[in-house]
């Protein structure tokens, strides 16, 4: 999700703007150009990446997180930027502040690997022996005589608790 964070363990004490990429690129669409909206538009008009992953960047610059009152926040700044139009938000987004304490960390591994502790013992107890070689001769004399689900049925049956 787009919104305004504070994130010590990426951007120190500053605020920033991270901005879905799919969903910018839609905005961004407005314009008409084929232009990258990132350095074409954004970083043109005085925005500055701080940082970019996997579907989303962190922006700052000014009238979005510079020289701003963070109860009154909004992203008309950059979407004048993206768009070339006048921003219309009327309303205001919070600041998302995580938590980077040793105490909140520790509560977040704790339940990520109660999560996915889970799923790793399942994954590990569900291990995969090699097909046997007769289960192999098998399978390659049913490819040549069977229908495609008729051999999808046959070949999970075959492979069945191995």
């Amino acid at each position: 999700m787009s919104g305004f964070t504070r994130d010590p363990k990426y951007y120190g004490d500053r605020l920033v703007y991270e901005a879905l990429l799919t969903k910018w690129g839609r905005y961004h669409a407005r314009c008409g150009c084929k232009n990258n909206w990132i350095t074409d538009h954004a970083e043109s008009a005085g925005f500055t990446v701080v940082r970019q992953g996997s579907g989303f960047v962190a922006l700052v610059g000014p009238d979005l997180t510079e020289d701003v009152d963070e109860t009154r926040l909004t992203t008309n700044a950059l979407w004048k930027a993206v768009t070339g139009e006048k921003g219309a938000q009327d309303w205001f987004e919070p600041v998302r502040v995580i938590d980077r304490s040793e105490k909140a960390e520790a509560e977040r591994k704790a339940v990520n690997d109660q999560v996915h502790g889970q799923r790793r013992e399942r994954a590990a107890a569900a291990k995969a022996e090699p097909v046997t070689e007769a289960q192999l001769r098998y399978l390659t004399k049913l490819i040549t005589k069977a229908s495609k689900e008729r051999f999808n049925d046959e070949f999970a049956a075959a492979i069945k608790g191995t």
